[in-house]
């Protein structure tokens, strides 16, 4: 997974980008209310924060604007040498599902995996 920074920190825009689907299971967060998908980065932010992803996934050009708000933080140097991140719980208006739907079909047939992801 690619992360962009966009500069501009009072809009807390993420340009965030995944080519692979080992990296997409790896983030989604399928256990969130409306979905959620995990940003692998050591930028500092609060639970609660809003923040609006670029999402660029596997091969497509579009860029899906999807907002959401933070609700899982791992640390640097946590256990079981979990990536450093955070996640983001996607709003629930039509880009979002748009989003998730595109995400879900990426990922179909794995989402009930046993596979370790970056959150569980």
């Amino acid at each position: 997974m690619n992360e962009q920074t966009e500069k501009d920190a009072h809009t807390g825009v993420l340009a965030i980008t995944i080519r692979d689907k080992n990296a997409l299971y790896a983030s989604y967060m399928s256990f969130v209310k409306g979905g959620g998908l995990f940003v692998p980065t050591a930028r500092a932010v609060r639970l609660g924060d809003e923040l609006i992803l670029l999402l660029t996934l596997m091969d497509e050009t579009e860029k899906l604007p999807v907002a959401g708000k933070v609700v899982w933080i791992t640390p640097k140097g946590s256990q079981n040498g979990k990536v450093a991140g955070f996640g983001v719980q996607f709003v629930d208006d039509d880009s979002s599902r748009v989003a998730r739907n595109k995400i879900e079909t990426y990922l179909v047939g794995t989402l009930q995996s046993e596979r370790h992801t970056h959150t569980l």
